[in-house]
């Protein structure tokens, strides 16, 4: 498999594909036509040379796939929702248009407040439930003359178990479901590709909804890292320090396994495949089998921001024009 370096994720009724500098957010809409729109992607923390350095990279991508990724999840929740009710029409129909454009610039720094206000939240009570809790639950085994190995031991299967029960509760979920339908077209379109075959609604339904790139794996890895370095704290002696030593290690451990899923996303190498393996058995809570309806969107949101021909032609030889027969087994 050859990395085409194009990534996404699932949204409301739709996808959001990125490639180098741009990201494209295709969402069908509730007329059953497929909107689609294009940005150019600028990252929140600069072009800086330091951004771009090893470790120090994951931090910056994982906070800024935040930001894109829920301003997406807005956007598409906008757009899959109901149309504009009578009464806002007849509203803006008054209005003249520097009323309106005042009106945009206002709901626009709203939008961005309840952004940036919403990826705040989210770190925070992700960190506190995945990387706090679990420690503070652990130690209560203290009380029983449990040692501190012993206690980060227990936190380790404790932090499984939360992150585990958590996917499953999301994943029962009607709308839930459906979201991760789409995550499956996503993956399903990048694995078409990535193995050399034209990218057609029949050869995406037959290519594999497991992707070693994927989000949930790399937060998987996420926890795995963690419990690794969070044994540095075993002779640490106090127990405010052993905590929110925790927390100030986030960004190392979001930093690592940022680079272990590149790593793992640019070979094919037995050691990559075997610690890829967990995270891609977790990827079949977080993603289903999509509808051919839901490929056709994320096949939309591909090409909008990807030459997928000129890559099939580049890597592979594969010229498209003929080559559009669907495979006989499905991709690994």
């Amino acid at each position: 498999m050859k990395s085409s370096n194009i990534g996404g994720q699932a949204v409301m009724e739709g996808i959001m594909m990125r490639h180098k500098d741009k990201y494209s957010i295709a969402v069908r809409r509730p007329d059953k036509e497929i909107e689609i729109k294009v940005e150019d992607y600028k990252c929140i923390f600069g072009n800086a040379k330091f951004w771009k350095r090893p470790i120090i990279r994951g931090v910056v991508s994982f906070v800024d796939s935040l930001v894109v990724g829920t301003k997406c999840l807005m956007y598409s929740a906008e757009i899959a929702g109901d149309e504009e009710d009578e009464e806002e029409a007849e509203k803006n129909a008054a209005l003249t248009e520097d009323e309106l454009a005042k009106k945009k610039a206002k709901e626009d720094k709203m939008f961005k407040w309840l952004l940036y206000g919403t990826v705040a939240v989210s770190i925070v009570v992700s960190v506190a439930a995945f990387m706090l809790l679990p420690y503070a639950l652990a130690s209560l085994c203290k009380k029983a003359g449990a040692s501190e190995f012993l206690i980060t031991i227990v936190e380790a299967f404790v932090k499984l178990l939360l992150f585990m029960g958590y996917m499953l509760l999301i994943s029962r979920m009607k709308d839930i479901q459906r979201t991760f339908m789409y995550h499956g077209a996503e993956h399903k379109c990048i694995n078409c590709v990535e193995h050399g075959l034209p990218l057609t609604v029949d050869n995406v339904m037959g290519s594999s909804r497991q992707h070693k790139r994927c989000g949930t794996s790399f937060l998987f890895l996420v926890m795995l890292v963690s419990i690794f370095l969070h044994f540095v704290f075993v002779l640490v002696p106090f127990y405010w320090v052993r905590l929110f030593g925790r927390l100030l290690m986030v960004p190392v451990v979001a930093g690592i396994s940022f680079e272990m899923i590149q790593w793992a996303g640019r070979t094919d190498s037995k050691l990559a495949n075997i610690l890829s393996k967990p995270g891609m058995a977790m990827q079949k809570l977080t993603t289903i089998e999509p509808t051919a309806d839901m490929v056709e969107v994320a096949i939309k949101a591909v090409e909008a921001v990807f030459d997928w021909k000129a890559y099939l032609r580049e890597e592979f030889g594969v010229e498209t024009e003929t080559g559009n027969a669907a495979p006989e087994t499905e991709q690994e």
